[in-house]
């Protein structure tokens, strides 16, 4: 199996016959560079060992040799059978399966009964649920090794496309052009305080002029004031009962969770991501210990399917009996249908595995997150089986005046009002749990109304005029966001979590509010594939390719065609675009105005290293000048006084006491001011904001802690003992030296810092220092110890009398270059990052390569009788 959690808690369960031990997670990927997926022979798959479980691999090879079976016993879905195909490969190429039994089992929760119940009913390895996974994975694979590099090309590096996760940033960008285009309407509603039998109440405007009151029947404050005087008019002080009708509604609770519903419940009630709601489950899946060792607390956790065991429904309806009593149980068992047509293959909601372990029972043994998810999965499921709620409502219709001689429905001069009440008779499922909400609208029935009848007397206390402006839609939220891939089909239960971590990782969305904004280059990078990639991103087409994954896992549909279909027209597109589209096409210039003082047009684009403001064109004689955009600013929405006043770095503040200049500007490593040759960082001031006297006050403090800086010099030998951010330390810039706690760093004679120099490694720098002195020797030959002293790189600035070499003016940088420092190192950190994985949705561990085709992939052999291991003497691997 996967998880240690998951072995230790398995192994207590099948005993000392048994040894059970973990892959920690898949054993092996495709090999991340060009060519992993051979699609010019059968779209054949090259695959290495995921390095880091190379040992665990080793581990169930060596126990297997006193082992007379072998147990698969990964997760019950797609990626855990492909999980132990790939373990039963490696193995079955060493030739340790020989006389071995091989047998799959599953089970969709961790408890005895089903931990044994699986061990008794084993099963081959599903050929097409593999060759599923194999699909996504080849897809995935294909789509993100060629549309990554090009989207490197045309907009910066470090970015990346999905097949997945690119229909999803465009359907959050695409919210994002709906709120911008958004126009508000202005409008208007009458609502009335009224009283009856000493208790007041609210009403509404419902019927005005012989219409029914719209939602824009009023649209100005002049329209609604004729409003509210011809309604004071009429009433004059009272209104009378037309009718009251009275209902009784009923609630029913909401299905049990399945993993899209977990992840928007967890989201609205506590505040989880969907990366942290698949965290906890997953603990609570795999076991813990609540007093009498490690259990499995709730079932399979990455599912479609609504459906309860019938074993599982008996125990529900009995908790509900004994602590709610017979008025809390629903009459009937409620079945629920999955609406999903590709209800994937786990077999049950999420549920407790037992529904007698109350979460007030076990608080005390479970983490705070692990406690409130568990309650929350407990309620939910629990409610499903109890009682609706029963509510009594009640709508009362109000004639303005006395109603001795009313108008007809069409008189103009008729003028109505409505109040809506009701009241929680039973509260069946709701004294346990109700579901939340995404953008609720308010509910104004939620009052309790006096006794009334048709021709009471009821009392026009007020009349409130109300201005109101429509909204644009909401942004996303991680909840609504679930929810809405999941109605588009979008992805499946396994791949939400991961489909958001990557937006936020490639910095294409934020989050503000708990709500999903685009970012500049997620925006760039949405409308460059929805404009060149239409039919990739599109949300029907994607949908449909993971019907066509459902068919495949069924064995309805074989997967080499499906890829053969995809694979020559998507290529194809790849390098028309590559070769007809250029990187200024991509950019999406948008033109600011003229500035003032050159008179060259000013426009905003987004560069390699982020989004800046030009000033000029590549044509002029002059080399256009550039600004990045401080944090926060966007570049749909940057105006031109604003854009002129990135230019006005580098500021001169005026002058020290000494008569050094003080200017301030952005550099290669931030904001700092600068007085003479030295350089001082701003950690909170904005370097376009601030004034002389803080300058001053910057500078003296970096002074001051210069001068605190060095404790001891000696300049003959270079060597310095220095107060840095951990401690005191020793330094003659080519090592650093901690010095012994024991020993106070002012009483350290020459010699002894020396000796600890000695002992200490050669420093190391990032990429805009010097190198290893290793990398340095290796490039040429020995050179003396003189020379080498003479020819010693200087160390990077870092502040005070360190800080002298030169930076860059602003404005004076190339094109490529000009996007501001934040968004350059940033660029830079991706870039790192993206030479160090595979461009993919999920990236792919490097390790020793091995090769197989999953076109002809071997079944194993596995034992068909039932409880055949627990016959045979000896022991057995899970």
């Amino acid at each position: 199996m996967e998880s240690p959690a998951k072995a230790k808690t398995i192994k207590k369960y099948l005993g000392k016959d048994f040894e059970v031990l973990a892959s920690y997670g898949h054993v092996r990927d495709l090999v991340p560079k060009e060519g992993a997926v051979d699609t010019e022979h059968d779209f054949a798959m090259k695959y290495q060992v995921v390095e880091r479980n190379q040992k665990h691999v080793d581990a169930i090879s060596r126990a297997l040799k006193k082992a007379q079976s072998l147990f698969l016993a990964t997760d019950p879905d797609r990626e855990g059978e492909a999980i132990s195909w790939h373990l039963y490969e490696l193995l079955n190429a060493k030739g340790e399966l020989k006389g071995k039994s091989v047998q799959r089992v599953v089970f969709y929760e961790i408890t005895k009964n089903s931990v044994r119940e699986a061990m008794a009913q084993p099963r081959e390895l599903s050929v097409d649920l593999v060759n599923a996974q194999q699909a996504r994975r080849a897809l995935d694979f294909l789509v993100g090794f060629n549309l990554s590099p090009l989207l490197w090309k045309k907009v910066r590096p470090g970015l990346s496309a999905g097949r997945v996760q690119s229909p999803a940033l465009r359907m959050i960008c695409e919210r994002e052009d709906e709120i911008a285009a958004f126009v508000a309407r202005e409008y208007w509603t009458i609502d009335a305080e009224l009283e009856h039998s000493e208790q007041k109440f609210p009403g509404k405007l419902v019927e005005y002029g012989g219409a029914k009151v719209e939602q824009f029947s009023f649209t100005t404050e002049a329209q609604a004031r004729d409003v509210e005087h011809a309604l004071r008019n009429a009433a004059k002080g009272m209104l009378t009962v037309l009718g009251v009708d009275r209902k009784q509604r009923r609630r029913n609770p909401a299905p049990p969770f399945t993993t899209s519903t977990l992840q928007q419940e967890a989201a609205r009630k506590l505040g989880f991501s969907a990366q942290k709601t698949m965290r906890v489950a997953q603990q609570l899946y795999e076991g813990v210990d609540i007093g009498e060792g490690a259990v499995g607390l709730i079932s399979y956790m990455r599912t479609d399917s609504l459906n309860l065991a019938q074993e599982a429904i008996g125990q529900i309806r009995d908790v509900i009996l004994q602590l709610y009593g017979k008025e809390g149980l629903a009459d009937e068992v409620r079945v629920y249908k999955t609406k999903s047509k590709n209800a994937q293959e786990a077999h049950e909601a999420i549920r407790p595995t037992a529904a007698n372990i109350v979460p007030a029972d076990i608080e005390k043994y479970l983490e705070s997150d692990q406690f409130r998810l568990y309650s929350l999965i407990w309620k939910r499921t629990v409610a499903c089986q109890m009682a609706p709620a029963i509510f009594d409502t009640v709508a009362v219709e109000l004639l303005a005046g006395s109603g001795e001689r009313p108008p007809s429905p069409t008189d103009p001069k008729r003028i109505v009002l409505r109040a809506n009440g009701s009241t929680l008779v039973k509260p069946g499922y709701i004294s346990v749990y109700q579901e939340g909400l995404d953008d609720a609208v308010q509910d104004d029935s939620d009052h309790v109304l006096p006794p009334m009848q048709t021709g009471d007397r009821v009392k026009l206390v007020g009349v409130v005029p109300a201005q109101h402006f429509t909204e644009p839609p909401p942004r996303f939220s991680e909840a609504s966001l679930v929810k809405a891939l999941e109605e588009y089909g979008i992805g499946r239960p396994s791949t939400y979590a991961s489909i958001i971590s990557t937006l936020r990782d490639r910095e294409y969305v934020d989050i503000e509010s708990r709500r999903f904004t685009a970012t500049d280059i997620g925006k760039i990078v949405s409308r460059f594939l929805t404009q060149y990639f239409t039919t990739y991103v599109d949300y029907d087409f994607t949908a449909k390719m993971e019907d066509s994954l459902d068919a495949v896992a069924t064995g309805e549909q074989d997967w080499i065609p499906l890829l053969e279909r995809f694979w020559k027209p998507f290529i194809d597109l790849v390098n028309h675009t590559e070769s007809s589209v250029s990187r200024e096409e991509v950019a999406q210039a948008r033109d600011l105005g003229i500035d003032p003082v050159s008179g060259k047009p000013m426009s905003v684009r987004m560069g390699r290293f982020g989004p800046f403001v030009q000033i000029g064109t590549k044509d002029d004689e002059d080399k256009p000048r550039f600004a990045g955009l401080r944090p926060g600013q966007k570049m749909d929405a940057i105006t031109h006084p604003q854009a002129l006043e990135l230019f006005k770095l580098p500021r001169k503040l005026g002058v020290t006491a000494t008569g050094e200049e003080i200017t301030t500007n952005v550099g290669r490593f931030g904001p700092y001011v600068k007085y003479g040759a030295k350089y001082v960082s701003l950690k909170t001031d904005d370097p376009y904001e601030i004034s002389p006297e803080r300058a001053l006050e910057v500078i003296r403090e970096k002074e001051i802690a210069d001068a605190n800086r060095l404790i001891l010099d000696f300049p003959e030998a270079k060597i310095q003992v220095l107060n840095g951010r951990y401690g005191p330390y020793i330094t003659d810039k080519e090592r650093n030296a901690k010095i012994p706690k024991d020993k106070d760093p002012k009483s350290l004679t020459l010699e002894e810092c020396q000796s600890l120099l000695a002992a200490a490694p050669v420093r190391t720098f990032g990429k805009w220092g010097k190198k290893n002195a290793k990398a340095k020797n290796a490039k040429g030959a020995p050179k003396s110890a003189a020379a080498a002293a003479s020819n010693a790189a200087a160390p990077a600035p870092a502040g005070g009398a360190a800080g002298k070499a030169k930076r860059p003016a602003a404005g004076k940088r190339p094109a490529d270059a000009g996007a501001g420092i934040v968004q350059r190192l940033a660029a830079k950190a991706s870039k790192a990052a993206a030479n160090k994985k595979a461009p993919l949705d999920s990236p792919a561990p490097p390790a020793a390569a091995s090769k197989a085709s999953a076109k002809s992939m071997p079944k194993p052999k596995p034992t068909p009788t039932k409880g055949a291991a627990a016959k045979k003497k000896g022991s057995a691997i899970n």
